[in-house]
């Protein structure tokens, strides 16, 4: 069968393509845009996916949306009718929002696509989320948590998945509705300490580590827990379901003091900056806590030893590492892509083994499912700009980009088929030494333009990783995919200061050679030169811009940006050097 999976309108679009049981193609809307975060219906990546499985729109079985819009609507509606009048204004931004293409889906893909409209299915949201994080894990059975904003009306389900001759099975046994969300709290601090909102996420995460939980007692009171083991908010603390002005209320700021605008810098060596970190560090540790919470129940409740993690929640790597360490799972899966664009997978998917019965497959253990790189391309555009590219086979190409990391070059790699989700996983990343602060520092001020109290990401073999890393059993598995955050080795911290948090951590990914071969012989090459074979891994793109997918994106990254070579492929080129009287200086891009 060949199946399309989208998800739309909302963030992260996405379209994804299953022909027989595998994926041929998924990529997100945005490494195609080039909008960051582009939430518009994906006719590009349709497109894509389409012409990667050399398929016209009348070849497919099914095409799969991944949530159900009028179920949506229905949450919306009831939600703005409940706040009437006081929420009057956020009832006409609602009825604006949604009564155009996002309540009329199907009619939407039909006009696109021209598909008979008995094609088009619809999956729950929670459960695209449930196959995305089940159906791509190698396990056969396994207790299932998804956990994000708000779906339709689920922001949280438990269950469990079982794969076998008879069938396969997903199960969600118990959901938290609407307006109850973890994605929501964590959201709403986001916005609080002035950060965008399904962007700043991981902001707030980095900030915490500065902090103290001072205000955690607070936090409990906004979001307490209930005597079935789930929690509810404390709604007077919040606004986001009254008006589409703000998320909370000014009980909130009363509570937590005055909120950050986003213009504002964070200094920590004031009170103000003191307290957003200390905000921070308390919102963490309590979402930590109920995360825990609720997967000791599950693991207690099913008795099984994987548990698969699934929703935007799970893009949070503390509280994935205690889940990991304290609630009784041995291995905890989560996929590349947990978040809304992972849906248009999880939609297929879902569609093919669980709505048609088709036979389980083994799933491709990787993330690479994007655009290719067009042969050739780096050379044709530098020599149209004027400079030299060197073409090598990795024999000889290796060793040399081992050799400019360990001079100090920062490094733009492109290999293969880009990444699906979002970070960079080995096909599309910055690579540099790891070794002193000074180069955090020069990445955070040339490149990527971002806050300070942001912290890089470790790649190292996996077969290394507990060197210099302090990994719990299953711990290398949750690395795979940059979904854990976790202790560097006290001895190890000084010479890994470029990718080592304020608190001694960092989110690591513990790279197998099979999932990307190239990159794995880099870091041993680079481990014979320097001792250490660990890179700094961050993705590939500068502060607004999403991801780079083609080479010309790449090349264009690299000249605006202090990056010194660019690898794309089997083809290398070096930002032009002048001579100064007393040294060789790097020319402006």
């Amino acid at each position: 069968m060949k199946i399309l999976g989208i998800s739309a309108h909302y963030h992260d679009s996405a379209a994804a393509l299953l022909i027989d049981g595998q994926p041929v193609a998924a990529v997100q809307e945005e490494r195609l845009s080039r909008r960051k975060n582009d939430a518009a219906f994906p006719l590009a990546a349709i497109d894509w996916c389409l012409d990667q499985g050399g398929l016209e729109p009348e070849d497919l079985d099914a095409v799969v949306f991944y949530e159900r819009p009028m179920l949506k609507f229905d949450r919306i509606l009831t939600t703005a009718l409940r706040a009437f009048p006081k929420g009057r204004r956020a009832f006409i931004h609602a009825m604006k929002n949604s009564l155009g293409e996002k309540v009329w889906v199907r009619g939407i893909i039909q006009a696109h696509l021209g598909v008979d409209r008995r094609k088009i299915l619809f999956t729950e949201h929670h459960q695209s989320h449930a196959a995305a994080a089940f159906l791509t894990a190698p396990t056969d059975e396994a207790a299932i948590l998804t956990t994000d904003g708000v779906g339709e009306w689920a922001t949280l389900t438990v269950g469990r998945g079982r794969r076998g001759p008879d069938g396969t099975q997903i199960e969600l046994l118990r959901e938290v509705r609407w307006p109850h969300s973890l994605g929501m709290l964590y959201s709403t601090f986001t916005a609080y300490l002035g950060f965008a909102v399904n962007e700043g996420e991981y902001k707030v995460m980095g900030l915490a580590s500065y902090g103290t939980p001072r205000f955690a007692d607070a936090v409990r009171r906004v979001v307490q827990r209930t005597a079935d083991g789930a929690f509810r908010l404390e709604m007077g603390y919040f606004e986001y379901h009254t008006t589409a002005e703000r998320s909370f209320s000014q009980a909130f700021i009363d509570t937590f003091g005055p909120p950050r605008a986003s213009w504002d810098p964070i200094d920590l060596a004031t009170e103000d900056g003191r307290r957003y970190a200390d905000v921070a560090a308390s919102v963490q540790l309590v979402l930590e806590e109920i995360l825990v919470d609720l997967a000791r129940d599950l693991q207690r409740e099913t008795g099984l030893p994987d548990l698969c993690l699934g929703g935007g929640v799970a893009l949070n790597g503390v509280a994935n590492a205690r889940i990991l360490r304290e609630s009784g799972f041995s291995r905890l899966f989560v996929p590349p892509a947990p978040g809304d664009a992972g849906c248009a997978l999880g939609a297929a998917l879902y569609a093919d083994r669980i709505h048609f019965g088709n036979p389980d497959r083994p799933f491709p253990d990787h993330p690479f499912f994007g655009p290719d790189l067009e042969a050739g391309a780096l050379a044709r555009i530098a020599n149209e700009d004027g400079l030299p590219v060197e073409e090598w086979d990795d024999a000889t190409l290796i060793p040399r980009t081992a050799e400019d990391l360990a001079a100090g070059r920062i490094v733009g790699w492109m290999d293969g088929a880009s990444e699906l989700g979002p970070r960079a996983l080995g096909h599309r990343s910055i690579l540099a030494a790891p070794h002193s602060a000074e180069m955090r520092d020069r990445l955070n001020r040339d490149i990527k333009y971002r806050e300070e109290f942001r912290p890089f990401a470790p790649v190292v073999p996996v077969e290394a990783a507990d060197t210099y890393f302090e990994l719990p059993p299953g711990g290398a598995r949750l690395s795979r995919f940059m979904s854990g955050v976790f202790p560097v080795k006290p001895e190890w911290r000084a010479a890994l200061a470029a990718v080592t948090h304020v608190d001694g951590t960092a989110r690591l990914q513990a790279l197998p050679r099979e999932m990307a071969p190239r990159l794995h012989d880099l870091l041993v090459a680079y481990g014979k030169l320097s001792g250490v074979p660990v890179l700094l891994n961050t993705s590939f793109n500068l502060a607004g811009e999403p991801i780079v997918n083609r080479v010309i994106e790449g090349y264009s990254t690299f000249r605006r940006s202090g990056i010194d070579v660019l690898v794309a492929g089997d083809a290398r080129v070096v930002k032009r050097v002048r001579a100064t009287a007393d040294t060789m200086e790097e020319m402006d891009a």
